[in-house]
């Protein structure tokens, strides 16, 4: 008999692959080209084998199997069928990185441990637009951006965070001002001026943030460029140690690092990815795009605290402004989960818990002045 801990494990593997074989029949059903919805009722597939595994181990110990769906599974399907598998896609790659050492270590699930990293590959690989890689020295460069692909340029944590600001900044605006024991008018006329405020403060913010990143992108370029012109045998030495420190060895190594120099708009394109760590093609985005987002999302998140004030008043607005307001936590902490691990019961709840003890806060202290200026 399996101990508690072991049977925890069990079930929280068996839930793992459910929610990835959910997701990739998913794809595989809304995804047009075929090869793409091949790889991905390839992937489901593998992933309802390896749920068999972990559901044949709880059975062994008479345990009951649940298989149906969560809220979680549920809420990515519907993104997928919403938005399609490119937006979606990020996230999914970045949550298979973070598994694929889970079953290593464990002679029982060496099968399972080597798939995973496969299966990591795949979807970095289609999050990736599928680009081959020329070269071994070429892979190990797309290994290397691994990190930067999937902790960026991530959509959909951006919207979630994007709303949660607007969300929680505009609920302990409404209840500081609350506390102060305001008028039903001024509470409105401060919740609608926090979300004007806050949603141009958020997008230009956002503009600032990506215009100077692009700028600084372009000047190291530029002087990438300089010194590839001036210079070409130094940065050919330097992308000779660079694929070195990558597991390359010293022939290989000066092989890949010639066959790219041949080429200076390529070689400038490796040394700006490999060096600098940047993208050419992004340089971190269109600035007015983000900042429309940015503007959008705050706004959205924050138009909740404050719509019961558009249609009641006094104590009976103030708590259907909390009620609406953890419900809009809930949801928030729900879509959190699709990217922090964490289950979407306890993501809720934390957000819950959090926005309250801040609300709170500004509340207490809304009635502190309020008294005191009184």
């Amino acid at each position: 008999m399996a101990s508690k801990n072991e049977l925890r494990r069990y079930r929280a593997n068996l839930a793992d692959e459910l929610h990835s074989a959910a997701i990739y029949e998913t794809l595989a059903r809304v995804e047009k080209e075929a090869d793409r919805k091949r790889t991905f009722a390839e992937l489901a597939s593998s992933e309802r084998q390896h749920a068999q595994v972990w559901a044949d181990k709880l059975r062994a110990n008479h345990q009951r199997v649940r298989t149906g769906p969560s809220i979680k599974t549920g809420l990515m399907k519907a993104l997928v069928r919403a938005f399609g598998p490119r937006f979606v896609l990020p996230s999914l790659a970045a949550a298979e990185f973070a598994d694929r050492n889970k079953y290593a270590g464990n002679p029982d699930t060496a099968k399972m441990s080597a798939d995973e990293h496969h299966h990591a590959s795949v979807v970095q690989a289609m999050a990736n637009d599928g680009k081959p890689a020329a070269t071994k020295g070429a892979e190990i460069a797309n290994a290397e951006s691994w990190h930067r692909g999937v902790s960026s340029g991530n959509d959909l944590r951006a919207a979630v965070l994007g709303a949660n600001d607007g969300l929680v900044s505009n609920f302990c605006l409404i209840m500081g001002v609350a506390g102060a024991g305001t008028q039903n008018k001024a509470i409105l006329l401060t919740a609608l001026a926090g979300i004007i405020a806050g949603a141009c403060s958020m997008a230009l913010g956002e503009w600032l943030s990506v215009t100077n990143a692009r700028e600084l992108a372009k000047t190291q370029i530029q002087k990438e460029a300089d010194e590839l012109e001036h210079t070409p045998e130094a940065e050919e030495h330097e992308l000779r140690l660079i694929y070195r420190a990558k597991g390359l060895d010293s022939e290989e190594a000066s092989r890949v690092a010639s066959q790219i120099m041949r080429d200076k708009d390529k070689a400038l394109d490796a040394l700006t990815r490999e060096e600098l760590g940047l993208d050419p093609a992004e340089l971190g985005g269109n600035p007015w795009s983000a900042a429309g987002v940015s503007f959008c999302l705050f706004a959205v998140g924050a138009v909740f605290p404050a719509m019961p004030f558009l249609w009641s008043s006094g104590q009976f607005a103030i708590v259907q402004c909390i009620g609406l307001s953890v419900l809009a936590l809930a949801a928030i902490g729900v879509f959190t989960s699709l990217f922090n691990g964490r289950s979407a019961g306890f993501s809720a709840v934390r957000q819950i818990v959090i926005g309250l003890a801040a609300a709170a806060f500004t509340f207490g202290v809304g009635r502190l002045l309020g008294v005191s200026v009184s």
